[in-house]
């Protein structure tokens, strides 16, 4: 089945490694078989990993982008993923670690980056709601 990329002036996208980006105008593309294809929102330079959820994430973005070699990045995500684990308690945040490892494990990468969106949702959350309340502590104080 073909995927029908919409894209916006000036988008971003890596296919198959490729950095490829669109003109000055919406453009579509269509392609008809199999590729990696990581539009621009979605990729995690090294420099943003910053986060545990993040950790996650750089690694299995890195087994979609080069599948042939994502045997290098394994290790580094079963490590991270149950760092992450071994301090969450919330049972959706779970339940999303263990489907992103079963999707690794069937190297359904694609699936397993948006399960690890889920994740930095989750984490972003939690740390937005610390944040705040760590600044109305600071202004009522």
């Amino acid at each position: 089945m073909p995927l029908k990329l919409s894209l916006k002036p000036g988008e971003r996208f890596v296919l198959n490694g490729a950095v490829v980006q669109n003109g000055d105008r919406r453009g579509t593309l269509i392609l008809q078989n199999k590729a990696s294809v990581l539009r621009e929102k979605d990729i995690m330079q090294e420099e943003d990993v910053t986060s545990p959820a993040r950790r996650i994430y750089f690694p299995v973005m890195m087994m979609y982008l080069d599948e042939a070699g994502a045997e290098r990045y394994y290790d580094e995500f079963a490590r991270r993923l149950g760092e992450f684990m071994s301090v969450v308690r919330n049972p959706d945040a779970l339940t999303d670690c263990v489907n992103a490892s079963k999707q690794v494990m069937a190297r359904e990468y694609y699936k397993a980056l948006m399960t690890c969106r889920k994740l930095i949702d989750y984490e972003d959350g939690v740390l937005g709601n610390v944040a705040s309340s760590v600044s109305a502590g600071r202004a009522e104080g």
